[in-house]
């Protein structure tokens, strides 16, 4: 079955939203999300302070949501969330920014590689 990562890079609306933000991603988003058919995990970030110095640009959202989805029909998972959000079934709340959402979708190519299984060459 096809693999997917699902990344939602998100932010408050504003600071003092910031609290109810999280707890409600972390309480009620995240599970109503994994709930959608296709959704097999999901996992929280915040913005490191430290950076990739060869980065071209700022970073501009401050939270990442990771969803793994294992389906056969990635549109019909994708098209269920659109259908649920703003219903009993996954309430949205005023302190998450809508209008700087950015929800990228990846299919997986290469499976996880684990440092431990991989054979590194000696440097002189």
């Amino acid at each position: 079955m096809p693999k997917y990562t699902f990344l939602a890079f998100t932010n408050p609306t504003s600071p003092d939203k910031e609290a109810e933000f999280n707890a409600w991603y972390d309480e009620h988003h995240v599970p109503d999300v994994l709930n959608v058919p296709g959704f097999v995990s999901g996992r929280r970030f915040r913005l490191a302070k430290s950076q990739f110095p060869f980065n071209t640009q700022e970073p501009t959202h401050r939270y990442l949501a990771l969803y793994e989805i294992e389906t056969d029909d990635l549109a019909a998972s994708l098209n269920e969330i659109v259908a649920r959000a703003g219903t009993a079934d996954m309430v949205m709340i005023d302190a998450m920014d809508m209008s700087t959402l950015n929800a990228p979708v990846y299919e997986e190519i290469v499976p996880a590689v684990q440092a431990e299984d991989v054979q590194r060459p000696r440097r002189a």
